[in-house]
């Protein structure tokens, strides 16, 4: 596991080497030598690894203690680079006879420091020699080209392959009259589909019934927030999911036919909790039901009682060898796939899938090792041998041949799915500004596009090798979330915590000197977990990353406040009320966190963020819009390297004299004439979305001068004009891509360039229904609106757009309009 560590080094000393302290004067072209220095050795012994990693399978505990050595040279060098060049670069900005006496002395520390990594270096190369681990080319390298990504984007990801039969009958049993409890029960061993299949089963059913609602409660999971998931999805209005939540939702129930999937329930206490408002064998008599799924039939014998269960068996050979070809072909456009393929890389190809133990998971993880490589006998049959022999094992071997089998640099962003919970669902921006924020993706200029775009076809990859799931898509067909199997997600936490890469509440606790040298720390969810290994462990300077995933009586603030977290990049804090109105309240403190590139504060979070947190210069990202956080600190829109703010204003965000009120009815704008506070906007700003505002032609003007705005989205707005004009010249939006309108107050027509991504989303009201008139033929763009009861009026669709040629999901208010009369019938 050493390769990710020295992945990580790898990538920051490019970076330094690219930035421009180096052009500060010729006293510190010395430290460009060494870290060029740096870069040439690591990347050797990184060539090293993966052969030496061979051998640590057999057991050789001689090659394990030189990986280990490996492991800890990698890390000291990261240290190193994050410890004492930014002391070095903020010396070199100031002048006079001092400061350069400062600068050169720090630059010979770390010459004195580098001298030090040369002799370890000689040292590891000596043992190397000894235990004979030659140089390897990387085979691990293989990518999938990016044309096969792109396709693999529309792949049909709900498909299930041999399960017509489970899902025939499932459906026959879900709808009949006089279903004992009202309840179905997938359950089976891990990886055999069971979300799957009851997705695909909700999915066929669910407008067969008055609402439904899909929801995942995993290994820890949370009564309350896995009811009031499904008080959004049901329709509960927001004022009573406020109040007296339980009895709210079990009124509506009684009175509608509904299906509720609740998926990977582990154990019968949480259905214990949720019994008190979903009462099946009370509302089946109504028609309605609910579907489980589980890896326990005792808990599926719990809840539905035996008629409920339906216990997923493996996949016979003929079905399994059915999945693999329908994954491996999923890109060629011929349906008689083998025909061209010799007779010895059929019987490759089955003997593969015997291994797998018809486990559906196992398949498709190895089809996307397999598209990986070419098809041919030589390349498939390395595959089956590290898969082994154990027929039993085809589960295990083949995730871990999966990860082994990822190049390098996407070793460590796998990984990182693991420092989420079980089941989460991953938004690709949070997940994507993370990895950038750590370092783990690095292009060689400063071109933050590049690397965004490049953590993109990672996610891609990652994706087309079956890795990792998607949830939810953008209107363009891009990621929008994801998730990870629980199988993958378990592979993810045990491998990052033998490489030192991350621990959890569960590992995280052990020798003094390990735990001192943590790089990353998750906690799930139990606070005394959490709290004890805070008071246990106060030194704790090596911490890049620290994600709280906790409940409102945690002292998450009271630990941040008291610990010195120098070098930490990622700070996540998600907190989950026990009732509606509870909340954390921000201490004035958080610590030292001067490196911070990206924090996140989410769920009962309240307060005002503390003054201190203007001094975080590299902040790149601050998400504090699933917050309760009204107040940022004075001075937050001139951080320089701030590119994505997120932040609800429920209060006014002030900027020395000049404020914002967003409206809502007990906050009139009237009193706003000007939002000159846009001025002071971060020039790095990529994405803004304004919600609730109002908005006028000098706002436009104002959003029109951000140099490097892509996706601008107005949510809820109100306008002063009827008509906006987002063309401009060539000066206006230089980088604009995509316009997101949605519910628009006020605003019957939008022009805009021709090569601009616009979509519009229009909820019928009052207000709206007569602005357009029948005048719709110029309308180009992506129209959605939830279905509503009573006559559809092509008036309702409301707003036009001129000069306009839609890149992706073309469709006019006439199809849409249609679209829609058709699924109402």
């Amino acid at each position: 596991m050493a390769e990710i560590l020295l992945t990580a080094v790898i990538n920051k000393s490019v970076e330094t080497a690219a930035n421009l302290l180096f052009q500060e004067g010729s006293r510190l072209n010395c430290l460009k030598e060494d870290i060029d220095w740096l870069q040439r050795v690591l990347r050797h012994i990184r060539s090293y690894v993966d052969d030496a990693k061979a051998k640590e399978v057999g057991g050789d505990s001689r090659v394990k203690n030189l990986l280990k050595d490996i492991q800890e040279l990698a890390g000291d060098v990261e240290d190193l680079l994050d410890e004492f060049l930014p002391k070095i670069q903020q010396s070199s900005k100031f002048k006079g006879a001092i400061c350069c006496l400062q600068t050169v002395s720090f630059a010979d520390e770390f010459a004195m420091e580098i001298d030090k990594i040369r002799r370890r270096v000689a040292d590891i190369d000596s043992l190397r020699t000894t235990f004979n681990i030659t140089d390897t080319s990387n085979n691990n390298n293989d990518c999938i080209p990016k044309e096969q990504r792109r396709e693999f984007l529309h792949a049909d990801e709900t498909e299930v392959i041999g399960l017509d039969d489970d899902f025939n009958k499932l459906q026959d049993k879900l709808l009949v009259q006089d279903l004992c409890n009202g309840v179905v029960s997938i359950v089976g061993m891990p990886g055999l589909g069971k979300t799957t299949l009851a997705k695909k089963l909700y999915r066929h059913v669910r407008h067969q019934f008055e609402c439904s609602a899909l929801v995942y409660v995993s290994q820890q999971p949370r009564a309350g927030e896995i009811l009031l998931d499904i008080a959004k999805q049901v329709g509960l209005t927001d004022e009573e999911r406020k109040e007296h939540l339980e009895d709210n939702l079990r009124s509506l129930l009684e009175t509608k036919r509904y299906v509720i999937l609740l998926d990977d329930i582990w154990d019968t206490k949480i259905w214990d909790a949720l019994n008190r408002v979903l009462r099946p064998e009370c509302d089946s008599k109504i028609g309605s039901r609910i579907i489980i799924t589980s890896r326990y039939d005792h808990v599926g014998r719990y809840i539905g009682e035996d008629f409920s269960l339906h216990e997923l068996q493996p996949l016979d050979s003929e079905k399994s060898f059915e999945l693999f070809t329908k994954k491996i072909f999923i890109f060629d456009n011929n349906n008689n796939n083998w025909a061209n393929a010799s007779p010895f890389l059929v019987d490759i190809g089955k003997s593969i899938v015997q291994r797998c133990g018809g486990i559906p998971l196992a398949i498709v993880v190895t089809a996307g090792v397999l598209r990986a490589r070419e098809r041919t006998e030589h390349a498939w049959n390395r595959v089956l041998e590290r898969i082994g022999h154990n027929i039993q094992d085809g589960c295990a071997k083949v995730l871990a041949l999966s990860y082994n089998d990822l190049p390098i640099a996407l070793r460590p962003c796998f990984l990182y799915f693991g420092l989420f919970p079980e089941d989460h669902e991953i938004h690709v921006f949070d997940l994507t500004n993370m990895w950038i924020a750590e370092k783990l993706i690095v292009v060689n200029s400063e071109n933050i596009r590049e690397a965004e775009s490049l953590a993109e076809d990672i996610l891609n990859d990652l994706v087309s090798r079956n890795l990792i799931q998607v949830a939810k898509r953008t209107y363009d067909g891009r990621i929008s979330s994801c998730r990870i199997h629980d199988l993958l997600h378990s592979l993810c936490v045990n491998l990052a915590a033998e490489s030192n890469f991350f621990h959890t509440e569960h590992n995280a606790f052990g020798d003094p000197g390990n735990v001192a040298r943590l790089r990353r720390i998750t906690f799930y969810s139990d606070n005394n977990a959490m709290n004890e290994f805070f008071r246990s462990n106060p030194k704790l300077e090596k911490l890049r990353a620290l994600f709280c995933f906790t409940k409102v009586d945690s002292c998450i603030f009271s630990h941040l406040a008291h610990h010195d977290f120098k070098l930490l990049l990622v700070l996540v804090v998600v907190v989950q009320p026990r009732k509606f109105n509870d909340c954390i309240i921000i201490q004035n403190k958080i610590g030292n966190m001067s490196c911070l590139r990206y924090l996140r504060f989410e769920g009962a979070v309240d307060g005002k963020l503390p003054n201190c947190m203007v001094k975080l210069k590299h902040l790149e990202t601050l998400d504090i819009g699933k917050s309760f956080i009204i107040k940022l600190p004075t001075g937050v829109w001139k951080t320089t390297q701030l590119r994505h703010l997120r932040y609800n204003g429920f209060s006014q965000a002030s900027n020395c004299c000049n404020s914002i009120s967003p409206i809502f009815p007990n906050v009139p704008p009237n009193n706003v004439q000007t939002l000159m506070w846009m001025d002071a906007f971060p020039p790095n700003l990529v994405k803004l979305t304004l919600v609730h505002y109002k908005i006028d032609g000098h706002v436009v003007a104002v959003l029109k001068k951000l140099p490097k705005l892509r996706i601008l989205k107005m949510v809820w707005c109100s306008y002063n004009e009827e008509k906006m004009d987002l063309s401009g010249d060539g000066d206006s939006f230089p980088q604009l891509e995509v316009l997101h309108i949605r519910e628009p107050d006020g605003l019957s027509e939008v022009t805009c360039r021709d090569d601009l991504l616009v979509d519009i989303v229009l909820f019928p009201s009052p207000e709206l229904c007569p602005i357009m008139g029948n005048e719709l033929g110029e309308l180009r763009g992506s129209v959605s609106r939830p279905f509503i009861k009573g006559k559809l009026r092509r008036s309702d669709f409301g707003v036009r757009v001129i000069g306009l040629q839609v890149r992706a999901l073309v469709a006019s208010v006439d199809r849409a309009w249609s679209r829609l009369i058709r699924r109402r019938e």
